[in-house]
């Protein structure tokens, strides 16, 4: 059957504006069909690496761009190009040059050719690190490729307008907010949602009531599996229908079905949901069924290997441009002809469009090649490189088909294996130029370098009264974080236990009933969605502070954390900031479970994060303090078992600043230098007094930070005194201290300085057993330490 005819009420609108959009619409659609179609031999010819596209979606995306208004975000997957197009968020130039990989921003403006194709973003701050007036703009949150790994943000940045709607503090910030009426557009392929990341949002959305969109495309598989093998029912929509809002109940989302091929259902059915979801902020779930897939899952295989014949010939009978076609010419919205002619100027104007696009892209490095290759006959005449190895770098240059500068690189690299070629200014000259490019291209912006940064943020040391009394260390951060809400009204904490009772560790005690439940909020168990919670309400210009009650629970959040926290300022070279903080709790307890110290898991997937490890709640503050004055995301790991040691609070206890990546000195000694962090530091502590008895003087270091480490090598002055190196650290042997031992040793090159072995004094491989005699034999204690100091000093 045809979809729905055009309706009786056609008279309210002009004809002629109506079927004018009709057939923008379709010439939308085949263009973006040409560009799949186009992009897909580029893969197959060489040009391109890899390509995904979006074919068997136009219409659909079509429609849902007709109510992607100014101030909504999408947080979506690889498969949105005819959305982008339709949005004016991208041009048919720039996706090429995304597949070509083009460095050049002016080319490919939505990762500067570091994501593959298919993965968009949109400008949110600018080049110092100011935000952009969000509201007016059109959002699109950075692609990531895992999947359903852009759902957990997705909440987050629909929570924001709930919270730019209630929170009358908030109104003052119409750049970023206009009182909250923004939509977050989450796009999802059927087979991914059989992810957790997915179910977690959606009852975190249905329970926090929140203008979040979630639009399923079907198409029946993932990759080769069908749907029976995915979803209970083989229907998302059928699987969710218990979470149905009802009539006048608090909770729960809107679903909607909806064939791909149906061009006025698809309007009428975004129209319904969104405008409701807009209005009253509820989640809704619009199911789209029947897309097909013309060219497959990506260009890595055909379809054809896993759908039989009768597939195939369905795919092709309800391709949704066919159907639309037939549409427009039942309706005589246009002529056989008329459509015809639509489609052969659309397929033309992507010709077009791709070989601009590799124009623009390939014309610098064919100008590189042939400047290095005049370079290279210039010193057969000029210098004393032996003919035959210049004439095979010449040879090199010239008969590789489709260049790029790592060609050029890579045969100036060869050509300098012979001494001559080594020593010759000119080729040396190249070498570091093309490597400054492929700096600048590749390897920028992990961290923020605008004067958002954190390692920017000035440093206010704390003050104290000569007669202030010591206090427990929650009280520290209870004080702290009353003065943090009280003067930031951007500053959010949430988590589990946050709210009531003022999380487990009393840090928020008294706090959501002085403030309110808006400012500081109790969650589900949801880890990951707590997280996430946190990346959509930081991307919108909100401060947030998401608490993991315990490190060991960052396990279900780390994901979330390395895909797209630590990589956004990176794989956007700039364009997105993410400063998101996560607070929680470690290290030293009893038990196989809240003991774990996975410093070296985390500090490796969270590069682009920064790591920080207060040995006290003092410390914690002032990192905080560092951390919300910048742009940058960090992890800040309290001491769990520091909340009741006494501690003096700083009469600065709000505007106090901790550096990052500034080791501290808390004993000096000219023995041996020992380095840790956290609560193990007490131990040393323990261990330096012992050994001061003893007759050796220990220089005991508190890195402070794991990420950013020691950035003026404070550890190395140490070391060239003492000449010994002792790393104590309560993970699991090779874990942090062993990336700490590697930043001493060969970054710092601290091994010039050793008078004996550098050593390090780790936990054992398996978590703590429970009982004071296990955490005892498990973890570095203060004898431990001792008997390595007297061990090297008996060397």
């Amino acid at each position: 059957m045809l979809p729905q005819t055009i309706p009786d009420n056609i008279n309210q609108l002009s004809y002629d504006t109506f079927t004018a959009q009709l057939l923008a619409d379709y010439r939308m659609a085949v263009m973006s069909r040409a560009v799949s179609i186009l992009g897909r031999k580029e893969v197959l010819t060489g040009k391109a690496k890899f390509g995904i596209f979006g074919d068997g979606k136009e219409l659909a995306q079509i429609a849902w761009a007709k109510f992607f208004k100014p101030g909504d975000y999408r947080s979506g997957y690889y498969r949105d190009q005819t959305f982008m197009f339709a949005s004016g968020l991208l041009t048919v130039p720039q996706f090429f040059a995304q597949l070509y990989a083009d460095t050049n921003s002016t080319h490919e403006p939505m990762s500067s050719g570091r994501q593959m194709n298919g993965h968009y973003a949109t400008r949110w701050v600018s080049d110092d690190g100011t935000w952009l007036p969000l509201a007016q703009l059109k959002n699109v949150s950075a692609d990531m490729a895992p999947t359903a790994g852009q759902m957990p943000r997705a909440l987050g940045l629909a929570y924001a307008s709930k919270c730019f709607r209630n929170d009358e503090q908030l109104q003052q910030y119409t750049s970023l907010s206009t009182q909250g009426n923004e939509v977050c557009f989450a796009t999802i392929g059927d087979a991914s949602t059989s992810e957790g990341h997915f179910w977690e949002t959606i009852n975190a959305a249905g329970v926090l009531q929140i203008p979040l969109a979630v639009l399923v495309w079907d198409n029946g598989y993932g990759i080769s599996v069908p749907k029976q093998y995915q979803t209970t029912k083989s229907s998302i929509s059928q699987a969710l229908a218990g979470m149905q809002q009802e009539y006048g109940a608090t909770s729960g989302i809107d679903i909607y079905t909806v064939k791909g091929w149906d061009y006025m259902a698809l309007v009428d059915t975004m129209d319904q949901a969104i405008k409701k979801c807009r209005a009253t902020h509820t989640p809704c779930l619009i199911h789209v069924e029947e897309i097909t897939q013309p060219q497959g899952h990506s260009t890595s295989g055909s379809h054809e290997r896993y759908k039989g014949a009768d597939r195939l010939e369905w795919e092709k009978k309800w391709d949704c441009i066919k159907i639309m076609k037939e549409w427009l010419l039942a309706n005589a919205v246009a002529s056989d002809d008329e459509l015809n002619a639509i489609e052969q100027e659309a397929t033309e104007e992507v010709k077009l469009a791709k070989q601009e696009a590799w124009q623009l892209y390939t014309t610098p490095i064919i100008q590189q090649v042939t400047d290095t290759t005049q370079l290279l006959e210039q010193l057969l005449l000029t210098s004393n490189i032996p003919h035959q190895a210049l004439n095979q770098a010449i040879t090199t240059l010239t008969t590789t088909r489709d260049p790029g500068y790592k060609d050029v690189l890579k045969a100036i690299r060869i050509l300098q294996y012979n001494d001559a070629a080594k020593h010759n200014a000119q080729l040396n000259a190249l070498v570091l130029q093309l490597k400054a490019e492929a700096n600048n291209k590749y390897h920028t912006h992990l961290y923020n370098e605008t004067a958002a940064s954190a390692l920017q943020v000035p440093i206010v040391p704390a003050t104290y009264l000569a007669d202030a009394q010591p206090i427990n260390g929650y009280e520290v951060l209870n004080q702290y974080f009353d003065q943090l809400i009280a003067s930031n009204p951007k500053v959010y904490a949430f988590g589990e236990d946050v709210g009531h009772i003022g999380d487990v560790n009393q840090g928020f005690a008294g706090l959501q009933e002085k403030h309110g439940s808006h400012r500081i909020f109790d969650t589900g168990i949801r880890e990951t969605t707590i997280i996430g919670q946190g990346i959509g309400m930081a991307m919108r210009g909100l401060r947030p502070i998401a608490e993991i009650q315990y490190l060991d629970y960052l396990l279900y959040a780390l994901q979330t954390l390395s895909d797209d926290v630590a990589t956004l300022h990176y794989r956007t070279k700039g364009l997105q900031s993410c400063p998101l903080i996560v607070r929680t709790r470690g290290h030293r307890l009893e038990g196989i479970w809240h003991s774990g110290s996975p410093m070296g898991l985390i500090i490796n997937a969270l590069r682009g994060m920064y790591v920080c490890v207060p040995r006290n709640m003092t410390q914690a503050a002032g990192m905080y303090n560092t951390l919300l004055q910048s742009n940058d995301p960090g992890l800040v790991i309290e001491c769990l078992n520091g909340y009741r040691l006494k501690e003096h609070v700083p009469t600065n206890l709000a505007t106090y600043t901790v550096p990052l990546g500034v080791p501290e000195v808390l004993t000096t000694g000219n023995d041996v230098t020992v380095v840790s962090y956290g609560s193990t530091l007490r131990i040393v502590q323990d261990a330096a007094a012992t050994l001061t008895q003893l007759g050796i003087q220990l220089e005991v270091i508190d890195v402070q930070t794991l990420l950013p480490f020691d950035l003026n090598h404070v550890i190395l002055q140490s070391l060239t005194k003492t000449n010994r190196i002792l790393i104590v650290d309560e993970d699991v042997p090779n874990g942090a201290a062993a990336y700490i031992y590697n930043q001493i040793l060969e970054v710092q090159q601290g091994y010039k300085q050793l008078d004996v072995a550098a050593r390090t004094l780790t936990a054992k491989a398996h978590r703590p057993p429970y009982g004071t005699d296990g955490d005892y034999s498990t973890k570095p204690n203060a004898e431990d330490v001792v008997e390595a100091v007297l061990e090297m000093m008996a060397e």
